[in-house]
This record gives C-alpha cells, sequence and structure tokens, in this order.
C-alpha cells in the first residue's frame, strides 16, 4: 500500500473521542423549544448548512469538495460547519436552544437516538430517502425504535492488524480462534514486545473494542451479568496473566494501541481502519488485515459498527428539510460513498458502492466481511447504550486489575439497570 500523504494524521488516528453525555431531559426541554416555536431565523432560501465533525484538514477538505458537487447539482449553496467531534452533540443543543440548527447534522450513530427521542430529527423515509442496497445493519445503525433517521455514508468497525515479518518469522500463522489468538499472541511475546495490544481504558475506546468478544461470544448488552459476558472478559484476563498484554492496557486509548504497534511493541492489535493512514507512514512495517478471531470455528465475527451519520434537524421548516433530504441523498450516493470511502479507509455504507471499493482496495477486504456481520451499539438499548457503555468501563478496570468478572459484571449490570 503506497504511503498517503501526511495531512490531518493527528485527528485521524483519534477519531473516537470521550464524549459528553448529556441528559435526555435536557435534550428534550431544549429541542422540544426550537421545535414548537420553528425556525428563529432568517435563512438565505439558496444556502443550506452542514455540521460535521471534520475539523481535521484533510477530512474538511474532502467534505467541502463533496458538497461544493452536490450543491452544484442541486443548484444551492452547501456550507460546511466542523466543530470537533466531542462538542457536536453539545453545540447542537446550543443551536437548538437559538433556533439557528443547521439545515444537515452529522451525528455520531451513539448520540443518534438521544436526539431522535426528543424529537429533534425527521425520518428519511418521510423525506424521500430509501434504503435500497443498505445492508440491514447498517439500515439499524442510523435508526431508532425501527425509524430511519441517519444516512452513513460510509461506516467503519474493528478488524485485528498483524506484523507480517513477525509472524513468518515465527512461522505462524493468522489466527481465526480464541485459541489460535491466545497461542499466537504468547509464542510472539518476547522481551519488550506484546503478542497483542488492545484497548480496555475506562471509556468508550475500551468498549467498542469489547464487544467484538462479547458479541461474538453470544453475550448481550441487556444483560452483562450473563455467562457469554463474563466469557469474554475471562478471555481477556487470560491474555493478561499470560503476559501476552500488557498491564498498561487498561489505560490506553485505541490511538495508544496504535503507537505500540507501530514502535513494535506489539505483533498484533485491535483497532480500526482509521489508523492506515498512520500506519503507512512507518515504510518498514508489513502490516496486514483480517477479521478478529472467534471463540471457536464457524462462529461469525461480530464487531461494533462506527462512524457518523447524516440527520435532518426538525426545525419545523418542511420545505428546506426536503432539500435537506436532497443533499444527504447527494452526498450518500454511490460514487460519493466510493470518493469519501477511499480517501478515508472506511467501507461504502452502499452494497454497490462497496463491491466496486474492494476491487479497488484488495488489502482492505477483510474489514469489508468484518463488516457484513457488524452492527450498532444502539440498536437494542438506543438512549440507554451510554448507561451500559460506563457500567462496562467500570468493570473492565475491575475485572482487569484482580476482581472476578462475574463480582464486576453483575455490579454493572446493576449499575446500567439504575442508570446510574
Amino acid at each position: 500500500m503506497t504511503a498517503p500523504s501526511p495531512d490531518g494524521l493527528r485527528q485521524r488516528r483519534r477519531r473516537h473521542h470521550r464524549r459528553v453525555v448529556v441528559p435526555l431531559t435536557v435534550v428534550s426541554a431544549l429541542v422540544g423549544g426550537a421545535v414548537l416555536s420553528g425556525c428563529g431565523q432568517q435563512r438565505d432560501p439558496d444556502v443550506y448548512t452542514v455540521m460535521n465533525s471534520s475539523t481535521d484538514e484533510s477530512y474538511h477538505r474532502w467534505d467541502a469538495q463533496t458538497l461544493a458537487r452536490c450543491g452544484k447539482q442541486l443548484g444551492v449553496t452547501i456550507e460546511q460547519q466542523s466543530v470537533p467531534a466531542a462538542q457536536v452533540m453539545t453545540k447542537a443543543l446550543r443551536m437548538a436552544s437559538s433556533k439557528s440548527l443547521p439545515d444537515v447534522l452529522q451525528l455520531d450513530a451513539s448520540e443518534m437516538p438521544t436526539f431522535a427521542e426528543a424529537g429533534g430529527l425527521i425520518p428519511l423515509k418521510d423525506l424521500g430517502l430509501t434504503t435500497t442496497d443498505i445492508p440491514r445493519g447498517i439500515v439499524d445503525f442510523g435508526s431508532y425504535g425501527g425509524t430511519y433517521y441517519g444516512a452513513a455514508r460510509t461506516v467503519n468497525t474493528l478488524a485485528l492488524f498483524y506484523d507480517k515479518d513477525t509472524l513468518d518469522k515465527a512461522g505462524l500463522k493468522v489466527p481465526t480462534t480464541w485459541a489460535e489468538m491466545r497461542s499466537t499472541a504468547k509464542r510472539l511475546t518476547r522481551g519488550k514486545r506484546y503478542g497483542l495490544a488492545l484497548s480496555a481504558g475506562g471509556a468508550e475506546d475500551g468498549v467498542f473494542q469489547f464487544t467484538p468478544f462479547m458479541w461474538s461470544n453470544g453475550g448481550d448488552e441487556t444483560k452483562l451479568d450473563s455467562p457469554q459476558v463474563a466469557g469474554a472478559l475471562d478471555y481477556w484476563k487470560g491474555l493478561l496473566k499470560d503476559r501476552s498484554l500488557s498491564k498498561s492496557t487498561v489505560n490506553w486509548t485505541q490511538a495508544d494501541v496504535n503507537d505500540q504497534f507501530m514502535a513494535g511493541n506489539a505483533a498484533m492489535m485491535i483497532n480500526g481502519p482509521w489508523q492506515v493512514e498512520t500506519l503507512n507512514t512507518r515504510k518498514a512495517l508489513h502490516w496486514g488485515m483480517a477479521r478478529i478471531p472467534v471463540p471457536k470455528a464457524g462462529d461469525d465475527s461480530v464487531g461494533p459498527l462506527g462512524g457518523g451519520i447524516l440527520t435532518v434537524p426538525n426545525t419545523g421548516d418542511s420545505a428546506r428539510e426536503k432539500m435537506s433530504a436532497k443533499i444527504i441523498g447527494c452526498m450518500s450516493g454511490e460514487q460519493e460513498q466510493i470518493t469519501y470511502a477511499l480517501n478515508s479507509w472506511m467501507v461504502p455504507a452502499n452494497e454497490k458502492a462497496a463491491a466496486v471499493w474492494r476491487e479497488k482496495v484488495p488489502e482492505l477486504a477483510a474489514l469489508s466481511g468484518q463488516v457484513a456481520t457488524a452492527r450498532s451499539r444502539t440498536a437494542k438499548l438506543g438512549a440507554g447504550w451510554s448507561s451500559v457503555s460506563l457500567a462496562l468501563q467500570s468493570a473492565f478496570q475491575s475485572a482487569l486489575t484482580g476482581e472476578s468478572s462475574e463480582t464486576a459484571l453483575k455490579r454493572a449490570q446493576q449499575r446500567a439497570t439504575s442508570g446510574n
């Protein structure tokens, strides 16, 4: 793979930001007030605004190019407003309170249910957008309560990255099952090099990385104290016991994990495609990508879908909302998806676009396969996911530093249920 331009690497390595959890009551009050009172400002009928988190120079430029093409196609001017990812929700709420919401709002899919539940979004099908050629899991990714609110251009998930030279030198194959990965990681642990690196930190990064183990083992976020979830956490504990994982795992973000892999301090890592451009800056590193190993051969490797979705805020101006949907339709069109995916190392949401993308970047084929079985974190719990995430974060810290998985997860389930 050719090393791309180094523009914007810092932001790309940290695509998963710590996000502010805003209580639903606050969201409902602010959004509800904005909808009931209608638009609070006069707007140019030919100028539309898209608010996103593309503060990185490369992403901002790519989005600007997309908006210029779509504006020309639709006969309007589309302006981009970018704010840091961790601030999108709070910024949108301030805009709702002042009746100045953007025409199109890009949200992290884990944030969308809170905004939708408060009545702040218009169902996209009501505005003429369809889900044709979009896999069911990605439709769910942009849905809340069975209603489709957010269109994804591209999605991402996690995969197993490995150092080809290290595995070849050891005469080892890429692991496909938990037993193989534990054995391989143990054999590759030498000196300062660990066999595997992953994030188990007390933030969403760690939860994001735990879901493939929990879900592939038959666990479920609605019952954190089940044997299946405990089994997944015990697997992580086993890797620590083998010394195949660093004790610092409980503090690492996904960016930290990538740093360790690039420095040669880990032979394999669990991470996502947002790290690819950074990986390619080290030409001496020959890396490969595979699906995350499963408990036993034949199981599905079920990872989490990640990425942003394009939504239409409920401003009370039906004419602008219809044009906003057309803007989303253009931004999420097949060719625009392919262009954006090739730039960002993500996977197109549209099946036809994804097929073309796979031909252009066959080295990322494993990621496409992983996306095919991936699912949304909020599909079952909606806005309740945030309570589960916080509970799991606490459980990791306890279980990986000595407490039994069963005890830590029992407390996590109680915490998630109470919402505290």
